[in-house]
């Protein structure tokens, strides 16, 4: 069986999201969150939450291998949490509601793994709407990070110092 990972190639979640998912956390769309939000309402990272993150709060997931107990102990997770934070009713709403999460995340699974997953989320006639985004890795090779340290030999290392804040700084009084 397949699941959803959240994944951070870059440091922009953390400055994105409120709380950014840690890599490696079992995610699911999220979409639920905003069932009662006025998407007009919306501003700063919740309003990035809303058009673009999987709940935790990620950009991009990953498609993984998963096992049985992973999806039971997902569902819990999730169960829980919807009973204390969001006031489900009782355990039992709790874990249909996240059951239907997780079946829905596992859905959106049917592609190779380690595919990552990008979602956009749009409110359109009285609706919060979906739309998903796969990035396949190219060829057969294994899955790309994000950025890649080359030891280089024979080049001499620059001198040069770049002080970034001291350039917006000028760049501002221009």
């Amino acid at each position: 069986m397949r699941l959803l990972r959240t994944i951070r190639l870059d440091p922009s979640d953390t400055f994105v999201f409120e709380r950014a998912a840690d890599p490696g956390e079992w995610a699911v769309s999220g979409a639920f969150m905003f069932a009662d939000a006025d998407p007009d309402a919306l501003a700063g990272k919740s309003r990035a939450a809303f058009r673009g993150g999987f709940l935790g709060w990620s950009t991009l997931v990953q498609i993984v291998e998963a096992t049985q107990e992973d999806r039971h102990a997902l569902v819990d997770t999730l169960a829980k949490q919807l009973r204390e934070r969001l006031g489900a009713p009782d355990f039992g709403a709790a874990r249909a509601a996240a059951e239907e999460e997780v079946a829905f995340a596992a859905s959106l699974c049917d592609h190779p793994r380690d595919t990552l997953i990008a979602v956009r989320r749009t409110f359109e006639g009285g609706a919060i709407r979906e739309a998903f985004r796969t990035l396949h890795p190219r060829g057969t090779r294994k899955p790309m990070r994000a950025f890649s340290f080359l030891e280089v030999e024979g080049e001499e290392e620059s001198s040069e110092e770049i002080h970034l804040v001291a350039l917006a700084k000028e760049k501002r009084s221009d």
